[in-house]
């Protein structure tokens, strides 16, 4: 189970590999009308996404252990955890193999084909592609590198919730992120377990912690919506359900609409282009799905930028 010790070696191990992105502070505001907010600009990591911290910790670690073989890694991804593998690969001078699905985002497979990635479209759904690529994994010898539910991956996740703590001089006392599959959420929560709490947020149409915090246990959910390409894994991950409980991690749901709004919101307000999945966060607070104290102290990563942003106001 992952906890804060293994993401303080995760952040020793990839130290120089990723980028300490900017804590941004928010005037108060609509999005900030109560105590004091600020904006993690994660968006801004390498491969425009959270992913490259637990991809490099997945490999290296497996590279410093003897373990990382000639034929390369293989992934599956809805884009942004397969830049991040292909990514990091590229470093450690390993091929990379992804699989998507057919309907991974253009500018995700475009990235992809850019960092030298062999890329393999596979089905409608992750869950296909992820079967095909375990698969060839298998027959090929290679390293499989899970999305988002490997204990290495969620720990490389978690130093985001590190860098957090610092920026702000441990003067933080909820952290709001998107949930797909769990491995951010899991990560930062053992992270911050016992200084701060994580509140994920979820589109109604893709409620993999809900569901899983409503059942017990992670179960199947039907995905679909502007957000399905980055959070729509279906299941959330064993990893991120056992810390959410233990951390007392919960969940909150925006709406598709809430989500469109507060895209556009950041883009006009900020300039910031996120992708939709990105914006849910966000989306929690314009919406009062989560409602901050009024001394509460609240940052809200934004986690991804792999979007198409030509339809956003005045983008084109």
């Amino acid at each position: 189970m992952t906890a804060r010790r293994d993401v303080q070696a995760a952040a020793d191990r990839i130290a120089g590999r990723i980028r300490r992105t900017p804590l941004l502070a928010v005037d108060p505001g609509p999005l900030a009308p109560a105590g004091r907010m600020w904006l993690k600009l994660e968006h801004t990591q390498h491969t425009g996404s959270f992913k490259a911290r637990g991809a490099f910790n997945r490999i290296l670690a497996a590279h410093t252990a003897g373990r990382l073989p000639r034929t390369g890694v293989v992934a599956a991804s809805g884009g942004n955890a397969g830049l991040a593998f292909a990514h990091a690969a590229a470093h450690v001078g390993v091929p990379a193999t992804v699989f998507v699905p057919e309907t991974a985002p253009a500018v995700k497979v475009a990235g992809l084909h850019a960092l030298g990635a062999s890329v393999v479209q596979v089905g409608a759904r992750y869950a296909e592609a992820y079967e095909a690529a375990t698969k060839h994994a298998a027959d090929l010898g290679a390293l499989f590198c899970h999305a988002y539910d490997q204990p290495d991956v969620c720990a490389g996740q978690g130093t985001l919730g590190l860098e957090i703590l610092e920026q702000a001089d441990g003067e933080v006392d909820t952290v709001l992120l998107a949930v797909g599959g769990g491995g951010l959420l899991a990560g930062v929560a053992a992270a911050l377990e016992g200084r701060a709490r994580v509140v994920g947020v979820e589109p109604e149409n893709c409620p993999t912690l809900d569901r899983a915090l409503r059942a017990g246990r992670p179960v199947e959910v039907d995905v679909s919506g502007v957000a399905a390409d980055s959070l729509g894994a279906g299941r959330l991950g064993d990893i991120a359900y056992d810390v959410a409980v233990r951390t007392g991690a919960r969940s909150v749901l925006v709406t598709d609409e809430a989500i469109t709004e507060a895209r556009r919101l950041l883009w006009r307000d900020y300039r910031l282009a996120v992708e939709h999945g990105t914006a849910a966060a966000v989306a929690a607070l314009r919406t009062g799905a989560y409602r901050p104290a009024s001394d509460e102290r609240v940052a809200v990563v934004l986690c991804g930028a792999n979007t198409n942003p030509s339809d956003l106001p005045d983008a084109a």
